[in-house]
C-alpha cells in the first residue's frame, strides 16, 4: 500500500473514531462501539487476555481447530484464499493453514501496525504462501486485493466475535461477508454457547485485572487521539451477565461525578452512570444456525467441546431460498 493510501487510510479511520466518540458520549445511555479497543495496545491487551486461565474461548477454540481443521481441509479442498477477518495476532490461524493447502492468506484488521506484525511473524512460518494483510474495517465490504479475487474463498472468522454484535448488525455482518467473499465461497466461524454466569463473569472480569486494563484503555486512547482530558482513575471496568439478551456487556463505570473534553466539547457524568463498551452475545445451536441463514450463509457442518462451551461452524454462501 502506497504511504499516500495509508495516511489517507489514517485520516478516514481518525474521523470515524472522533465521529464515534462523539455521538456515543453524547447519547442517553452512553455507548462507543467495541471496535474501538483495537489499537496496539489494545491489541496487545486482547492478546493477553486470551492467555488468562478464565478466558476459556481461546483455548477451548484453540483445541477444535487442532482436533478438526483437517475435516475443514477435506470439505474445502486445496487452493483456497483463506481471508480472515479481525486477525489479530493471528495465533489460530496455523491450525487451518497447515490443514487445507491455501493458495493464499489475507488477514484483514482495523489495527495496522499489528496486522503487518502478525502478517510478517506469519509469512515467516509459511514460506511460499503468499501472504496480503489488508487493513480495513470488515463490518462493511472489504475490496480484496487483486491477486486472490480469482480464487476461490474461504472466510475464517474465530473468536467468537459475532457475539460482539447485536443480533441485526450481525446479520448485517455476515451479508457483507458473503459480499467480500462471493456466492460459493465457504465461512469458519467460531461462535460462543450460552451457558453458566458462573463460567462466563470471570471470562471477562479476571482476577489480574487485564480485561478492565482492556477496557480503560479506550479512554487512554481517547485522550492521546482525540486532545481528552479524562480522568480514567474516576472510572471502573464492570461486566455483566444481561439474561434476557443472552450477553454479557462490559461497561465503564463512572465512581464520581466528572466533567471532562473531548475532541472540544465537554461532557459531564454523573456518579453511576455508565459507558456501554462491548456486548458479548451468546448463542445455542439453534439460534447460531438462524443467524448464518439470515447472514446469507448455510451451515454445513458443527464441531464443539465435550463440554458443550464453544463451537466451530463451517457454512457456505449459497443464493436465498425462494418462497414457496
Amino acid at each position: 500500500m502506497a504511504a499516500t493510501d495509508l495516511l489517507d487510510r489514517a485520516g478516514t479511520l481518525h474521523a470515524a473514531f472522533r465521529a464515534d466518540v462523539i455521538a456515543g458520549l453524547s447519547a442517553r445511555p452512553r455507548a462507543i462501539p467495541a471496535r474501538w479497543f483495537y489499537d496496539h495496545r489494545g491489541s496487545e491487551l486482547f492478546e493477553a487476555i486470551t492467555r488468562l486461565p478464565e478466558y476459556y474461548p481461546t483455548r477451548v477454540e484453540t483445541a477444535l481447530l487442532a482436533e478438526h481443521a483437517g475435516a475443514v481441509g477435506r470439505i474445502a479442498g486445496p487452493g483456497r484464499a483463506v481471508i480472515e477477518f479481525g486477525s489479530g495476532s493471528s495465533a489460530k490461524t496455523p491450525h487451518l493453514l497447515s490443514a487445507i493447502a491455501p493458495a493464499a492468506y489475507v488477514p484483514i484488521d482495523i489495527s495496522g501496525d499489528f496486522l503487518r506484525q502478525s502478517a510478517d511473524a506469519l509469512a515467516a512460518d509459511f514460506p511460499g504462501l503468499p501472504v496480503i494483510p489488508v487493513e480495513a474495517d470488515f463490518m462493511a465490504r472489504v475490496a480484496l486485493p487483486r491477486d486472490v479475487r480469482h480464487l476461490p474463498k474461504l472466510g475464517f472468522f474465530p473468536g467468537s466475535t459475532i457475539g460482539n454484535m447485536g443480533p441485526a448488525h450481525g446479520v448485517d455482518l455476515l451479508r457483507a461477508m458473503a459480499g467480500t467473499l462471493g456466492e460459493g465461497a465457504m465461512l469458519l466461524i467460531g461462535m460462543d454457547r450460552v451457558k453458566s454466569p458462573a463460567i462466563l463473569i470471570p471470562a471477562y472480569d479476571d482476577a489480574e485485572g487485564v480485561t478492565a486494563a482492556f477496557n480503560l484503555n479506550l479512554l487512554h486512547r481517547i485522550n492521546r487521539e482525540l486532545d481528552g482530558d479524562i480522568p480514567i482513575a474516576a472510572f471502573r471496568h464492570r461486566a455483566i451477565w444481561n439474561d434476557e439478551a443472552a450477553r454479557i456487556e462490559m461497561h465503564l463505570e463512572a465512581m464520581a461525578d466528572i466533567s471532562f473534553i473531548v475532541a472540544g466539547q465537554r461532557f459531564a457524568v454523573a456518579a453511576g452512570e455508565t459507558i456501554h463498551t462491548e456486548n458479548s452475545h451468546k448463542y445455542d445451536p439453534r439460534g447460531a444456525r438462524l443467524l448464518l441463514a439470515a447472514g446469507g450463509w448455510t451451515p454445513m457442518r458443527e464441531w464443539t467441546d465435550p463440554d458443550g462451551l464453544f463451537a466451530l461452524i463451517l457454512a457456505e454462501a449459497r443464493p436465498p431460498e425462494t418462497a414457496p
